[in-house]
Protein backbone atom coordinates (compact mmCIF):
# COMPACT_ATOMS: atom_id res chain seq x y z
CA UNK A 1 0.00 0.00 0.00
CA UNK A 2 0.99 3.42 -0.70
CA UNK A 3 0.12 10.39 0.91
CA UNK A 4 -0.37 13.87 -0.15
CA UNK A 5 -1.54 16.64 2.79
CA UNK A 6 -5.33 17.96 2.30
CA UNK A 7 -6.38 20.45 0.09
CA UNK A 8 -8.53 22.60 -0.82
CA UNK A 9 -10.63 19.89 -2.70
CA UNK A 10 -11.88 17.99 0.74
CA UNK A 11 -14.91 17.97 -1.23
CA UNK A 12 -13.89 14.21 -3.13
CA UNK A 13 -13.99 12.67 0.36
CA UNK A 14 -17.42 13.69 0.76
CA UNK A 15 -18.71 12.64 -2.12
CA UNK A 16 -16.78 9.15 -1.75
CA UNK A 17 -19.32 9.07 1.37
CA UNK A 18 -21.78 10.19 -0.19
CA UNK A 19 -21.43 7.20 -2.67
CA UNK A 20 -21.17 4.61 -0.20
CA UNK A 21 -17.12 4.18 -0.64
CA UNK A 22 -17.16 4.77 -4.50
CA UNK A 23 -16.02 8.10 -5.97
CA UNK A 24 -16.51 9.03 -9.69
CA UNK A 25 -13.48 10.58 -10.41
CA UNK A 26 -14.07 14.51 -10.88
CA UNK A 27 -17.52 15.18 -12.30
CA UNK A 28 -19.87 14.11 -10.24
CA UNK A 29 -21.92 11.56 -12.40
CA UNK A 30 -22.50 7.89 -11.75
CA UNK A 31 -19.68 5.38 -10.61
CA UNK A 32 -17.37 4.35 -13.33
CA UNK A 33 -17.38 0.59 -11.48
CA UNK A 34 -20.71 -0.17 -9.61
CA UNK A 35 -21.30 -1.53 -6.51
CA UNK A 36 -20.85 -4.92 -6.18
CA UNK A 37 -24.24 -6.88 -4.91
CA UNK A 38 -22.95 -9.42 -2.02
CA UNK A 39 -25.73 -11.99 -2.00
CA UNK A 40 -25.05 -15.17 0.06
CA UNK A 41 -21.39 -14.57 -0.21
CA UNK A 42 -21.66 -12.59 3.43
CA UNK A 43 -23.35 -15.72 4.81
CA UNK A 44 -20.16 -18.14 3.78
CA UNK A 45 -17.33 -19.31 6.15
CA UNK A 46 -16.07 -19.15 8.36
CA UNK A 47 -12.40 -19.38 6.62
CA UNK A 48 -9.01 -20.54 7.67
CA UNK A 49 -6.56 -18.55 9.47
CA UNK A 50 -2.91 -17.65 7.73
CA UNK A 51 -0.46 -20.39 9.34
CA UNK A 52 2.10 -17.58 9.23
CA UNK A 53 2.49 -14.24 10.58
CA UNK A 54 1.18 -11.07 8.81
CA UNK A 55 2.93 -8.22 8.37
CA UNK A 56 1.84 -5.04 10.21
CA UNK A 57 0.23 -2.39 7.85
CA UNK A 58 3.09 0.51 8.67
CA UNK A 59 3.11 3.38 5.78
CA UNK A 60 0.98 4.58 2.43
CA UNK A 61 4.57 5.17 1.31
CA UNK A 62 7.90 2.77 0.35
CA UNK A 63 9.70 5.34 -1.92
CA UNK A 64 9.39 8.64 -3.14
CA UNK A 65 7.28 8.57 -7.07
CA UNK A 66 10.32 10.10 -8.57
CA UNK A 67 12.62 7.57 -7.32
CA UNK A 68 10.40 4.87 -8.27
CA UNK A 69 9.76 6.57 -12.08
CA UNK A 70 13.96 6.55 -12.46
CA UNK A 71 14.03 2.73 -11.98
CA UNK A 72 10.63 2.61 -14.77
CA UNK A 73 8.79 0.68 -11.98
CA UNK A 74 5.52 1.47 -12.85
CA UNK A 75 6.08 1.07 -16.48
CA UNK A 76 7.93 -2.32 -16.47
CA UNK A 77 5.63 -3.42 -13.96
CA UNK A 78 2.64 -2.73 -16.46
CA UNK A 79 4.99 -4.08 -19.46
CA UNK A 80 5.06 -7.35 -17.78
CA UNK A 81 1.43 -7.32 -16.99
CA UNK A 82 0.51 -6.62 -20.73
CA UNK A 83 -1.91 -4.40 -19.19
CA UNK A 84 -3.06 -2.24 -22.59
CA UNK A 85 -5.26 0.73 -23.59
CA UNK A 86 -9.17 -0.14 -22.97
CA UNK A 87 -8.68 -2.79 -19.86
CA UNK A 88 -10.25 -2.00 -16.08
CA UNK A 89 -7.81 -2.66 -13.81
CA UNK A 90 -8.06 -2.78 -9.89
CA UNK A 91 -5.24 -1.44 -7.73
CA UNK A 92 -5.94 -3.31 -4.17
CA UNK A 93 -3.79 -0.97 -1.62
CA UNK A 94 -4.00 1.88 -3.70
CA UNK A 95 -2.49 4.58 -0.97
CA UNK A 96 -1.91 7.43 -2.26
CA UNK A 97 -1.57 6.63 -6.06
CA UNK A 98 1.47 5.82 -7.46
CA UNK A 99 -0.04 2.72 -9.80
CA UNK A 100 -3.43 4.17 -9.81
CA UNK A 101 -2.29 7.65 -11.53
CA UNK A 102 -0.13 5.69 -14.16
CA UNK A 103 -2.42 3.04 -14.76
CA UNK A 104 -4.83 5.44 -15.38
CA UNK A 105 -2.68 6.89 -18.31
CA UNK A 106 -1.81 3.19 -19.89
CA UNK A 107 -5.69 1.84 -19.75
CA UNK A 108 -6.52 5.76 -21.54
CA UNK A 109 -10.04 7.03 -22.05
CA UNK A 110 -11.35 3.82 -22.81
CA UNK A 111 -9.80 1.98 -19.97
CA UNK A 112 -11.13 1.62 -16.18
CA UNK A 113 -9.23 2.17 -13.05
CA UNK A 114 -10.94 1.28 -9.48
CA UNK A 115 -8.44 2.11 -6.59
CA UNK A 116 -8.74 0.57 -2.96
CA UNK A 117 -7.77 1.03 0.26
CA UNK A 118 -8.96 -0.23 3.44
CA UNK A 119 -7.61 2.89 5.61
CA UNK A 120 -10.20 5.24 4.89
CA UNK A 121 -7.90 8.90 5.65
CA UNK A 122 -5.42 7.26 2.89
CA UNK A 123 -8.83 6.92 0.32
CA UNK A 124 -10.06 10.18 0.99
CA UNK A 125 -6.48 11.50 -0.07
CA UNK A 126 -6.25 9.86 -3.04
CA UNK A 127 -10.07 10.85 -4.04
CA UNK A 128 -8.44 14.54 -3.44
CA UNK A 129 -5.63 13.35 -6.00
CA UNK A 130 -7.60 11.72 -8.55
CA UNK A 131 -10.05 14.97 -8.63
CA UNK A 132 -7.24 17.39 -8.59
CA UNK A 133 -5.51 15.66 -11.44
CA UNK A 134 -9.02 14.75 -13.25
CA UNK A 135 -8.54 10.99 -13.86
CA UNK A 136 -12.18 10.77 -15.56
CA UNK A 137 -11.52 7.21 -15.71
CA UNK A 138 -11.01 6.21 -11.99
CA UNK A 139 -13.13 5.58 -9.51
CA UNK A 140 -11.61 5.14 -5.48
CA UNK A 141 -13.18 2.52 -3.27
CA UNK A 142 -12.86 1.77 0.50
CA UNK A 143 -12.37 -1.92 0.74
CA UNK A 144 -12.45 -4.41 3.96
CA UNK A 145 -9.36 -6.28 5.48
CA UNK A 146 -10.89 -9.69 3.98
CA UNK A 147 -12.86 -8.19 1.22
CA UNK A 148 -11.86 -6.10 -1.37
CA UNK A 149 -15.43 -5.25 -2.60
CA UNK A 150 -14.47 -5.65 -6.12
CA UNK A 151 -18.05 -6.34 -8.25
CA UNK A 152 -17.91 -9.59 -10.17
CA UNK A 153 -16.84 -10.21 -13.80
CA UNK A 154 -15.08 -6.70 -14.22
CA UNK A 155 -11.54 -6.88 -14.49
CA UNK A 156 -8.91 -7.48 -17.03
CA UNK A 157 -6.22 -7.35 -13.91
CA UNK A 158 -5.90 -6.80 -10.35
CA UNK A 159 -3.05 -5.44 -9.19
CA UNK A 160 -1.42 -6.06 -5.68
CA UNK A 161 1.79 -4.25 -4.93
CA UNK A 162 3.73 -4.69 -1.85
CA UNK A 163 0.75 -5.22 0.28
CA UNK A 164 -0.04 -8.99 -0.42
CA UNK A 165 1.72 -9.54 3.35
CA UNK A 166 -0.09 -7.70 5.37
CA UNK A 167 -3.57 -9.28 4.36
CA UNK A 168 -4.81 -10.91 7.65
CA UNK A 169 -6.93 -13.02 6.24
CA UNK A 170 -5.42 -14.21 2.83
CA UNK A 171 -7.96 -16.95 1.95
CA UNK A 172 -11.10 -15.26 2.41
CA UNK A 173 -9.39 -12.32 0.48
CA UNK A 174 -8.47 -14.22 -2.36
CA UNK A 175 -11.76 -16.40 -2.59
CA UNK A 176 -13.92 -13.08 -2.27
CA UNK A 177 -11.44 -11.67 -5.13
CA UNK A 178 -12.00 -14.60 -7.38
CA UNK A 179 -15.46 -14.07 -8.74
CA UNK A 180 -14.00 -9.85 -10.08
CA UNK A 181 -11.81 -11.53 -12.75
CA UNK A 182 -12.98 -11.72 -16.22
CA UNK A 183 -12.53 -15.01 -17.91
CA UNK A 184 -9.25 -14.04 -19.24
CA UNK A 185 -8.52 -11.77 -15.92
CA UNK A 186 -4.93 -11.94 -14.40
CA UNK A 187 -3.79 -10.94 -10.43
CA UNK A 188 -0.42 -9.75 -10.50
CA UNK A 189 1.25 -9.71 -7.44
CA UNK A 190 4.47 -7.70 -6.79
CA UNK A 191 6.06 -8.27 -3.32
CA UNK A 192 9.95 -9.32 -1.77
CA UNK A 193 10.79 -12.45 -1.65
CA UNK A 194 11.53 -12.83 2.37
CA UNK A 195 9.66 -13.80 5.48
CA UNK A 196 5.56 -12.26 5.65
CA UNK A 197 6.50 -10.71 9.02
CA UNK A 198 9.80 -9.08 7.24
CA UNK A 199 7.63 -7.79 4.74
CA UNK A 200 7.60 -9.85 2.27
CA UNK A 201 6.27 -13.44 0.83
CA UNK A 202 8.18 -16.44 -0.40
CA UNK A 203 7.45 -17.09 -3.54
CA UNK A 204 6.44 -20.87 -2.86
CA UNK A 205 4.11 -19.55 -0.04
CA UNK A 206 2.38 -17.43 -1.86
CA UNK A 207 1.16 -19.84 -5.29
CA UNK A 208 0.08 -22.45 -2.04
CA UNK A 209 -1.63 -19.78 -0.66
CA UNK A 210 -3.81 -18.83 -4.11
CA UNK A 211 -3.72 -22.30 -5.19
CA UNK A 212 -5.73 -23.38 -2.39
CA UNK A 213 -8.64 -21.09 -3.32
CA UNK A 214 -8.70 -22.33 -7.09
CA UNK A 215 -6.46 -19.94 -8.82
CA UNK A 216 -3.22 -21.03 -11.02
CA UNK A 217 -0.14 -19.54 -11.34
CA UNK A 218 0.57 -18.48 -14.68
CA UNK A 219 4.05 -17.06 -14.43
CA UNK A 220 6.69 -15.65 -12.20
CA UNK A 221 10.27 -13.37 -12.81
CA UNK A 222 12.20 -10.80 -10.81
CA UNK A 223 11.62 -7.69 -10.45
CA UNK A 224 14.44 -5.73 -9.30
CA UNK A 225 13.06 -2.05 -10.37
CA UNK A 226 9.91 -3.17 -8.13
CA UNK A 227 11.96 -4.28 -5.28
CA UNK A 228 11.02 -8.30 -5.51
CA UNK A 229 9.37 -10.59 -7.81
CA UNK A 230 5.81 -10.03 -10.18
CA UNK A 231 3.23 -13.10 -10.26
CA UNK A 232 0.66 -13.68 -11.85
CA UNK A 233 -2.30 -15.76 -11.54
CA UNK A 234 -5.32 -17.44 -13.03
CA UNK A 235 -8.85 -18.34 -11.45
CA UNK A 236 -9.28 -21.41 -13.06
CA UNK A 237 -11.60 -22.85 -10.50
CA UNK A 238 -13.89 -23.81 -9.16
CA UNK A 239 -14.00 -21.96 -6.06
CA UNK A 240 -13.92 -24.33 -2.94
CA UNK A 241 -16.33 -24.29 -0.38
CA UNK A 242 -14.60 -21.71 2.37
CA UNK A 243 -14.96 -25.32 4.82
CA UNK A 244 -12.61 -27.32 2.50
CA UNK A 245 -9.82 -24.63 1.95
CA UNK A 246 -6.87 -26.51 2.86
CA UNK A 247 -4.29 -23.65 4.71
CA UNK A 248 -0.43 -23.68 4.05
CA UNK A 249 2.07 -24.82 6.02
CA UNK A 250 5.44 -23.88 4.78
CA UNK A 251 8.57 -26.22 5.70
CA UNK A 252 11.28 -24.77 8.04
CA UNK A 253 9.21 -21.87 9.25
CA UNK A 254 9.48 -20.09 5.39
CA UNK A 255 6.35 -18.44 6.10
CA UNK A 256 7.43 -16.56 9.03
Amino acid sequence: MRVRGAGPLMAAAALVIALGGVVAACDGSKPLIQQRDDGDDDKVGPFPAADRPVADVVSSRWSSEDARDRLREADQVMDRAKIRPGMTVADIGAGEGYYTVRLAQRVGKTGRVLAEDIVAAWRDRLAERVSRERLDNVSVRLGEPADPKLPPTSFDRVLMVHMYHEIEQPYEFLWRLFPALKSDGLVVVVDADRRTKAHGTPPALLKCEFEAVGFTQVSIENMPSAGGYLATFRATGPRPDPKAIRPCRMKDNQGG
